[in-house]
């Protein structure tokens, strides 16, 4: 039985290992900035409607809700905070993967929205926003009168 062997340049299995290295090498240190948006932003949070209110969820685990600033001006809703991180004197790290110091997070609102009714919520953990639609942006029954 005869055996073939491919060059390397050649092989398609080398060169799709060889293309899947270079695309996770192009995200880890993406040659475009991606904004406030961009990869390895903290805190995470998922953005969602429910019923007439939009929703935002934040993760800010040992992120005391004092520290916690919420505003909206304008379209823009800001969250921004401190996460302390301050071992004691005698430890040092041997991996840190959770990041410390001050964030600030901006999301673009829809359109139809009330900012200045928004609400907030802390639970586990979790910053919980909800943004209700101004009452003119909501539907509304209206009855049909007899003449």
């Amino acid at each position: 039985m005869a055996r073939f062997r491919l060059s390397n340049s050649l092989d398609p299995m080398a060169g799709l290992l060889a293309l899947q290295h270079e695309l996770e090498r192009a995200f880890e240190n993406p040659p475009v900035n991606f904004g406030l948006s961009g990869r390895g932003v903290f805190p995470p949070l998922n953005v969602f409607a429910d019923k007439d209110d939009l929703v935002v969820r934040v993760e800010v685990p040992g992120v005391s809700p004092d520290s916690l600033k919420i505003e909206t001006h304008g379209r823009t809703l800001t969250i921004s905070g401190v996460r302390e991180s301050t071992p004691s004197a005698s430890a040092s790290f041997h991996r840190r993967e959770r990041d410390a110091g001050q964030f600030a997070r901006s999301i673009q609102l829809p359109e139809g929205l009330d900012g200045s009714a928004a609400q907030a919520s802390y639970q586990h953990g979790i910053l919980t926003v909800r943004v209700p639609k101004k009452e003119e942006a909501k539907p509304r029954q209206i009855t049909v009168q007899a003449a």
